[in-house]
């Protein structure tokens, strides 16, 4: 059965995914904290399906309250699906989206693609990087081999100061169906989503070793939760554009 042999991938690569990036998440973590102790942002960008991995970490009960989301809605798909893949393989757009948000030497940004061989992600890095950011790059060692889509030949994981490797296969899809050459079961929003929070619970972990409060949301279905929420959104709202 199909839905078996994709449960099945799953549940190996979250297992591979433990085993193999955790190295990277702690090391992410501590240089994320660092700057949080700062009173630095953790920014975010991904296109396409990527920008899901972003939403999943913003504004989330139990989630960082200092998490800054790039949203470029031109890139999304509700914006046109066809139309946001050709501005991910767009030059001279990345100095624009940034120009919009609040940026500070020494913050971190996340920039998530699951190929890293597209124009905007790489310039979303080149950009970062010339104001003064370190960059961490979310991405599949699978397309390593394959060429980039940005006049410097570069590629996402070469511009980044960390990588989160995702392992998943070239064309991201898992399960091969059968009679066919075609395969379906993407595990870049699952596998992402899993690392993403890891790195999430890790940064905590590390701001507590600084001896820093973490400042994380409650739910607001529960008691007392928009209370407590709200003195963080007065403290980060002229700062988050999308608080």
């Amino acid at each position: 059965m199909l839905e078996k042999q994709y449960a099945t991938e799953i549940y190996e690569r979250l297992r591979k995914a433990e085993e193999t990036q955790m190295d990277a998440i702690k090391e992410a973590a501590r240089l994320i904290a660092r700057s949080i102790q700062n009173d630095g942002l953790l920014h975010l960008f991904g296109c396409g399906h990527s920008h899901l991995l972003v939403e999943e970490v913003f504004y989330r009960a139990g989630g960082l309250v200092p998490i800054n989301p790039i949203f470029e809605s031109s890139a999304m798909l509700h914006e046109g699906a066809v139309k946001s893949s050709k501005i991910e393989r767009m030059q001279g757009y990345a100095v624009h989206i940034l120009d919009n948000y609040i940026l500070k030497e020494g913050e971190v940004i996340l920039l998530i693609s699951n190929s890293g061989i597209n124009s905007l992600p790489i310039e979303m890095a080149i950009e970062a990087k010339k104001k003064g950011l370190q960059v961490i790059a979310l991405t599949s060692s699978a397309y390593l081999q394959y060429d980039s889509r940005h006049p410097s030949g570069k590629k996402l994981y070469e511009l980044a100061d960390i990588v989160i490797d995702n392992q998943l296969p070239y064309g991201d899809a898992l399960v091969e169906v059968p009679n066919t050459q075609m395969k379906m079961g993407p595990g870049s929003t699952v596998i992402g989503a899993f690392l993403i929070n890891l790195l999430m619970v890790s940064i905590v972990e590390e701001l507590q070793k600084l001896d820093v409060e973490p400042p994380i949301f409650v739910s607001g279905n529960v008691e007392g939760g928009m209370e407590s929420n709200q003195k963080h959104i007065k403290q980060y709202q002229g700062r988050i554009k999308h608080l």
